[in-house]
């Protein structure tokens, strides 16, 4: 497994893994069309200095991504991988060498609260459970990590 910095001829193969019905079930967040899948990568990701993505490959193949923004005040970081690469402790291994990197604590994420391997690989890496917060459409876990 490595991180490398994310480039635009990633984006073709992290379109296809953001469209798996598993994953977006798991995530409990919505596939984006092409155009607004590449507008979003291309302008508020790859075109935002303040934003640190990196790809995650496994034996040459893209796998997922590691990403860091800002939102509301808060750095927090998400990730995705390809349901291919699930269960073999690519995503733990990927954000624990991402937060090598990215040093801002204290650090945020969450997690849909249906998504227990989520929660875990978080916990894993160090992030502690703040709250559940319920929106009225969705409930998630925010962690954080200091």
């Amino acid at each position: 497994m490595t991180l490398r910095p994310a480039r635009l001829e990633d984006l073709g193969v992290l379109f296809e893994q953001q469209r798996e019905p598993e994953a977006n079930r798991r995530a409990n967040f919505p596939a984006r069309g092409r155009e607004a899948f590449f507008t979003h990568w291309t302008e508020r990701i790859l075109g935002d200095d303040t934003v640190r993505v990196r790809t995650i490959a496994v034996d040459g193949f893209i796998s997922g991504y590691v990403v860091a923004w800002w939102q509301d005040g808060r750095r927090t970081v998400g990730y995705w991988l390809g349901q291919d690469f699930w269960g073999r402790g690519i995503g733990t291994r990927a954000l624990r060498s991402f937060l090598d990197v990215e040093k801002t604590r204290p650090l945020y994420a969450d997690t849909d609260v249906g998504n227990v391997a989520s929660r875990r690989l978080l916990e894993r890496c160090g992030f502690e459970l703040v709250e559940t917060v319920d929106t009225g459409e969705v409930r998630y876990d925010l962690l954080i990590l200091r």
